[in-house]
C-alpha cells in the first residue's frame, strides 16, 4: 500500500476537491493501521485485522459513521483487487459468502462470537427445503409452457425459506405447512399469498399423486386485497410541470448529471408511459435518434415494441446522450442508457425508483415518510388520461384509437388498457361536449317530422 495508490483510486471517482480530502482522511489512516498490524511484510489483509480496525473506529465514532467509512474502504479494496494488487480482500470474500449488504456484515464482525453472527447472515439455498425440489420442478414446468411465472416463483421461494427456517415441520401434510406459514403474518395480502402458493403446489402434487386435493382460493379474500390496493394518483398537468421543475433543480455536487438524467427518466415515464423496469433495461442500442424512436425489448408478456417519441422527448434524449458521453461512459451498444458516473455503473431498477421518488417528494407532491402519496407507476396512468383528454380536445375518434394505445403501452389487449382509464372532471367535460355536438347534429339532421 502506498499514498500514490490512494490518489489513483480517487481518480476513478467522480468527486469534488472537498470530498477527495475527506476520502483521503479515511483511507490513509486505514492503510497506516493495517501496516502497523502486520507481523510480516506483504502479509494479506486478514479478517482479524479488519475486525481490530472496526473495533477501534466504533470506539471513536457512531456505528453509522463507521459503516459509511467501511463502505469506502470496501470500494478501495475492490479497486486494488481489480488493479492486480494481491494483498487480500476479506470484505469481498465476506460479501460472497454472506450476502452483498455490508451493514449486517459489519455489525456481525463487531460481535464477540462473530463467526456465529456471520453464519446467521448466510443466504439460504434456493429451494433448499424438503419441498424445494417439487417447487423447483413446478416453476420450471410452468416456464417451459411459456409463462414467465416470476411472481409466483418469488412467492414459492418465500414459502421455501419459511420451511428451511422451520425444519420441525418436515413430514407434515401440505395443509398444516400452509397453516403454519399463514399464522406467521396476519396481513390479508400474506393470507392471499399463502392460498395462491397452496393452490399452485397442490396442483403440482396432484399431477404426481391424484389423491392430493387441489386447494382453492377464497374469492372474498381476493376482493378484500383488491379493495386495499391504493387507488392511482391522477397527476394533473400542473403536477407534471412541478415534477419537471423539481427534476431540473434536483442538483448534486457529486452527480452533476443528475438533473438531465432525472428529467430524461421522467420524460420516458410520462411522455411514453414506460414502466420502471423498461426504463432500467434500456441500452444505447435501443435509442434511435435518427427516426425518433426507442426499442423496448422482451418486456411484460414477452412483448417487444418500437415506440415513436415526441420531438421534445427526442431532444431531451439527445441532450442527455451528449452529457453522458462527456463522462467517458461506455459506448458499447449493449451498455446501459442511464449511467452513473459516480458509481461507474448503469442505474439499477431500485436506484431509478429512489431517484424518481425523491423528485416527487422534492416537488411537494409526496410526504417524506412512508409509502403514502403518488407513486412512479401513476405517471403511466397520467400518460393514458392526458392522452385521452388530448384526443377529445383534437376531435379524434377515441374508440378507434384504443387498440393503438394498447399496443403503445405493451398490453396484450384493450382490457388491460381499460384499467388505466380514469374518469376525471376534464375528461367528463370533453366527453359531454362531444355528446352535445353529436346530439345537436342529430336534431338538426333533415328528415320526416314525427
Amino acid at each position: 500500500m502506498s499514498p500514490n495508490e490512494i490518489d489513483q483510486f480517487l481518480d476513478t471517482l467522480a468527486i469534488g476537491r472537498r470530498s477527495r480530502y475527506t476520502y483521503v482522511g479515511i483511507v490513509r489512516p486505514f492503510q497506516i493501521f493495517v501496516l502497523e498490524q502486520r507481523p510480516v511484510d506483504d502479509e494479506p489483509l486478514s479478517t482479524e485485522t479488519l475486525r481490530a480496525w472496526l473495533k477501534r473506529e466504533v470506539a471513536r465514532s457512531p456505528l453509522s459513521a463507521v459503516i459509511r467509512r467501511t463502505c469506502l474502504i470496501a470500494r478501495y479494496l475492490d479497486w486494488r483487487t481489480g488493479a492486480g494488487a494481491d494483498h487480500g480482500n476479506p470484505m469481498a470474500e465476506l460479501r460472497r459468502q454472506y450476502g452483498l449488504a455490508l451493514s449486517p456484515i459489519i455489525r456481525a464482525l463487531l460481535e464477540d462470537d462473530y463467526s456465529a453472527a456471520l453464519e446467521r447472515l448466510r443466504p439460504l439455498p434456493d429451494f433448499g427445503s424438503f419441498l424445494g425440489e417439487q417447487m423447483r420442478e413446478h416453476v420450471v414446468r410452468m416456464q417451459s409452457l411459456g409463462y414467465r411465472y416470476e411472481t409466483r416463483a418469488r412467492q414459492l421461494r418465500r414459502f421455501d425459506r419459511f420451511l428451511q427456517c422451520h425444519p420441525d415441520l418436515a413430514g407434515q401434510p401440505l395443509s398444516a405447512l400452509l397453516e403454519a406459514w399463514r399464522d406467521s403474518n396476519p396481513g390479508a395480502r400474506h393470507q392471499l399469498c399463502v392460498q395462491q402458493c397452496g393452490r399452485s403446489l397442490s396442483q403440482a402434487l396432484h399431477r404426481l399423486d391424484a389423491a392430493t386435493t387441489v386447494l382453492s382460493i377464497d374469492i372474498g379474500l381476493q376482493r378484500k386485497v383488491l379493495r386495499q390496493e391504493r387507488r392511482p394518483y391522477l397527476y394533473t398537468e400542473d403536477d407534471i410541470q412541478r415534477l419537471f421543475d423539481a427534476a431540473r433543480s434536483f442538483t448534486s455536487k457529486r452527480a452533476p448529471l443528475r438533473p438531465i438524467t432525472v428529467c430524461t427518466m421522467l420524460a420516458l415515464a410520462y411522455c411514453a408511459g414506460l414502466r420502471l423496469g423498461e426504463i432500467a433495461a434500456l441500452t444505447l442500442a435501443d435509442v434511435h435518434l435518427d427516426d425518433g424512436t426507442i426499442e423496448i425489448r422482451d418486456t411484460k408478456f414477452f412483448k417487444s415494441r418500437r415506440l415513436p417519441l415526441a420531438p421534445s422527448v427526442i431532444g431531451l434524449l439527445s441532450q442527455y446522450l451528449e452529457a453522458r458521453a462527456a463522462t467517458s461512459a461506455p459506448t458499447a451498444p449493449e451498455a446501459g442508457l442511464f449511467w452513473s458516473p459516480l458509481r461507474r455503473h448503469r442505474y439499477s431498477y431500485s436506484m431509478i425508483s429512489k431517484l424518481l421518488v425523491s423528485v416527487i417528494r422534492h416537488a411537494g407532491l409526496k410526504p417524506d415518510p412512508g409509502r403514502r402519496g403518488p407513486r412512479i407507476h401513476d405517471l403511466r396512468h397520467a400518460f393514458v388520461a392526458h392522452r385521452m383528454l388530448q384526443w377529445y380536445r383534437d376531435g379524434v375518434d377515441v374508440q378507434s384509437r384504443l387498440p393503438h394505445l394498447a399496443t403503445y403501452l405493451g398490453h396484450k389487449d384493450i382490457s388491460s388498457t381499460l384499467v388505466y382509464l380514469h374518469v376525471t372532471l376534464d375528461l367528463l367535460l370533453q366527453a359531454g361536449e362531444r355528446f352535445r355536438q353529436y346530439g345537436v347534429e342529430a336534431l338538426n339532421a333533415p328528415g320526416e317530422q314525427l
